[in-house]
């Protein structure tokens, strides 16, 4: 049995260290579990019979002992959370309140206006670096349907997209016209980072955002230097600002 300590009540409470340990220590049960029926050597278990002795319905068994403490798994998409609500945190920013919506990253820096009317609202990492930042209008851009509408009635000129999905594969049909992308997640060397770097779009990484809304007109620092596979294995920081401007 996988058991999370904390409050199991409340969707998300447990440690991630307790958890990657539980989910750990069930998967090596498993294998140990499987290689003893196998009565085989490990090199041929692990080369040969365990892709037929390990199956899906035994990876599923342990992700419902896992929901069963009353944990959720946080999902990268919003498509995720919609198709399989049962195991995903509830995702805010959807349906009526999706205007009011905005990301709030615990780790955003932000600082009050400046001289220009630049009241600085979060970082990122820099996907390439450029002459001059950008500027446009900021959308949310987090379901296929919205993606559907964009490619039905065009993607507008100054559209910086704002998405939580590192991957690209739900934005990939719009991104060659957008005029820029902040993402949530992922690292420049994401999937994303990749796409954006190859049809030229600016693009932040690893967004760490708040206070940000639909419809604001926001700059990013596109100018900055980009960040470096080096500075994610030694930690060190390579940040790029996004500031949200007054109108």
């Amino acid at each position: 049995m996988v058991r999370i300590s904390g409050d199991s009540d409340r969707y998300g409470d447990a440690p991630a260290s307790v958890l990657v340990e539980a989910v750990h220590n069930s998967v090596r049960d498993l294998v140990r579990r499987k290689f003893a029926q196998s009565e085989g050597c490990w090199r041929d278990f692990v080369f040969g019979s365990s892709n037929d002795m390990i199956v899906s319905d035994d990876l599923t068994e342990i992700e419902q002992r896992i929901l069963q403490t009353g944990y959720r798994f946080a999902s990268s998409a919003m498509v995720s959370a919609r198709e399989r609500p049962d195991i995903y945190k509830p995702l805010e920013g959807f349906g009526d309140d999706a205007g009011d919506f905005s990301f709030e990253h615990p780790d955003a820096i932000v600082a009050p206006a400046d001289g220009n009317g630049r009241e600085q609202r979060g970082i990122g990492d820099n996907v390439v670096r450029r002459a001059d930042n950008i500027i446009g209008i900021v959308h949310y851009i987090r379901t296929s349907d919205a993606v559907l509408g964009y490619i039905t009635d065009g993607v507008p000129d100054d559209m910086i997209a704002i998405i939580d999905d590192s991957g690209g594969t739900l934005t990939a049909p719009i991104l060659e016209t957008s005029k820029g992308v902040i993402c949530a997640g992922g690292t420049v060397r994401s999937h994303l980072g990749i796409l954006t770097r190859e049809y030229g779009i600016p693009c932040l990484m690893n967004a760490r955002i708040s206070g940000i809304r639909e419809g604001d007109l926001v700059e990013i620092e596109t100018s900055a230097i980009s960040r470096t596979a080096e500075s994610y294995q030694s930690g060190e920081e390579m940040i790029a600002r996004v500031w949200k401007i007054e109108r």
